[in-house]
């Protein structure tokens, strides 16, 4: 398929109470309402070509983008491609997951995440947390610095509660990657998941709620799980 059949198959999956609930949970501009679950038949058509992929994420349509990002290989994507997406990313699907979800496929990855958790935007800071989540979720723990996490795990403690609002969400979300992705760091983060406590995010009015970070780590440990590394983000 090519990129003018795939946005017409697109458009044909879109319905308009799919599209009222991406608009209601701060989808942006240009959609069709194509649910996630049905992208995937379209999906085993085209995975693999990259050409396509990197087409349908700069077209703005946010199907498409977010198509893109189960379809495209991060791994060969260049540091300046991966820098494009998440200054694209509009919406919270796509910052927060599409964008991590590829790249922490890359040889960038850590290089990235450390970047854009400094950035004043909240898509892009957000987009770091998750990024460094996909790393402690996917990599092996010999391949991740334990002492740069253990400090990341400490600014969240001295930060989550003043950080912007969906930095917030995804900072509470890297202490709970950290206490299932990690065994040896597992104590730690459920001692930082205790010290935070509760984390006040708006959710724009959605029935969503945030996760409590120390009750999702010992559901984790109950069932015998921590430290079982995930062969990818992307579902």
């Amino acid at each position: 398929m090519d990129f003018k059949a795939t946005m017409a198959a697109l458009e044909k999956l879109g319905n308009a109470q799919t599209k009222k609930t991406w608009l209601a949970h701060g989808a942006t501009g240009e959609l069709f309402g194509v649910k996630i679950g049905d992208m995937k038949g379209l999906l085993k058509k085209i995975k693999g070509n990259q050409a396509l992929a990197l087409e349908l994420y700069a077209s703005g349509n946010l199907d498409a983008m977010y198509l893109a990002g189960l379809v495209v290989d991060g791994a060969q994507m260049t540091k300046k491609e991966l820098e494009g997406w998440v200054r694209d990313a509009r919406w919270q699907m796509l910052s927060e997951y599409i964008v991590p979800w590829v790249t922490c496929e890359s040889p960038h990855a850590r290089e990235l995440a450390m970047k854009w958790m400094e950035s004043k935007k909240e898509p892009i800071a957000a987009a770091g947390w998750n990024t460094y989540s996909g790393l402690v979720s996917t990599r092996p723990d010999d391949e991740l610095d334990k002492n740069e996490i253990e400090e990341l795990l400490g600014r969240v403690e001295r930060e989550v509660h003043s950080a912007q609002n969906r930095v917030r969400y995804c900072m509470n979300g890297f202490v709970m990657a950290v206490g299932s992705g990690m065994k040896p760091l597992l104590a730690k983060a459920k001692a930082t998941a205790k010290k935070i406590g509760t984390v006040e995010v708006d959710m724009g009015g959605t029935a969503c709620k945030v996760p409590d970070a120390l009750a999702m780590i010992q559901k984790i440990e109950g069932l015998g799980r921590v430290g079982k590394k995930r062969a990818t983000m992307k579902c």
